[in-house]
């Protein structure tokens, strides 16, 4: 085998209470990336689709290239690839854009190379990827992405992820307005330090999370979605980020907050068509302020990066 695909789905992070610990995988929209063998020994970017011109193809710079450069240095191999990419996420949008280009090229090179690593244990190598796109190497977009559902970053320093049990009936809603929040400029809001009050309140609510989940409390759910460390400084960049997060909450939503670091905005249901009823509320707020957007509703997949054949 020379040449093969992968797909890898958007994701949310944060989901409120877990700010750079909590990570859910979307049924879509995703990335595409194609790895082939070439003659060469180095790593190139030979194509970018639906980016507007706007990605690097230098890699040391291309998140999908960084992700298996690391890949195979931590192989010890010296294998020439051409990597195809096909952005389907918009970009600076708090859905994971360049984790899920990230995810799918490690993934793709993963099985190209015959390496058969879990694809747990990529996660570190897509990680370097995040660290050359926003200054962090953190993973709550990149577990999702590779692993699909809800992934919990238990521990960075050894890297340990967990994936949570949720309720099959938890459907999301995801709307994603016509505005662009760059990553790195969002994060530099959010304070280095916090209170003592900020802490217990934000650690209540992850562990409330977690246990809602696990427990399809769905009440318990909406009282733990609260972020008291990234999203009060983070508001301000979305217009009208209040009004949209209580038309969802009116609308019935079980939860709700940014996704990432935004412009995105999730809403938790226990339906399909309770979904879309909060997704519908949350565009209208964003279209009376004149700002399109389009809307994500469904289950949370279980599976993340897959392989597939290319049209």
């Amino acid at each position: 085998m020379n040449k093969l695909s992968y797909f890898a789905p958007a994701t949310a992070a944060n989901l409120a209470a877990g700010f750079e610990i909590f990570g859910m995988a979307l049924e879509g929209p995703g990335d595409i990336v194609t790895i082939e063998k070439a003659s060469h020994n180095s790593i190139e970017v030979i194509s970018i689709s639906g980016d507007r011109g706007k990605l690097p193809s230098d890699p040391k710079k291309n998140t999908a290239a960084v992700a298996v450069s690391f890949l195979l240095k931590h192989l010890n191999l010296d294998q020439g690839l051409n990597i195809s990419i096909e952005k389907h996420l918009p970009l600076c949008s708090g859905m994971g854009s360049s984790a899920a280009s990230a995810a799918a090229a490690v993934a793709a090179a993963n099985e190209l190379l015959e390496a058969n690593l879990p694809l747990r244990e990529l996660v570190p190598f897509a990680m370097e990827a995040e660290r050359v796109a926003c200054g962090s190497a953190h993973a709550d977009n990149v577990a999702p992405s590779l692993l699909g559902g809800i992934t919990l970053i238990r521990s960075y320093y050894p890297l340990d992820i967990i994936n949570l049990p949720f309720p099959e009936n938890l459907h999301y809603a995801l709307v994603n307005p016509n505005i662009e929040i760059d990553t790195k400029s969002a994060r530099a809001l959010v304070p280095q330090k916090f209170s003592q009050q900020q802490t217990v309140s934000q650690t209540g609510n992850a562990a409330a999370f977690v246990t809602a989940l696990a427990t399809g409390n769905y009440e318990l759910l909406k009282s733990s979605c609260e972020d008291f460390l990234a999203e009060p400084y983070r508001a301000s960049l979305i217009a009208g980020f209040s009004l949209v997060k209580q038309a969802a909450l009116d609308a019935g939503a079980t939860g709700a907050g940014l996704s990432g670091s935004g412009p995105s905005m999730f809403a938790f249901s226990d339906s399909l068509s309770g979904a879309k009823k909060c997704a519908d509320a949350m565009q209208e707020i964003f279209q009376k302020q004149q700002i399109q957007s389009k809307q994500y509703v469904s289950k949370i997949p279980k599976a993340g990066a897959r392989k597939i054949t290319p049209k």
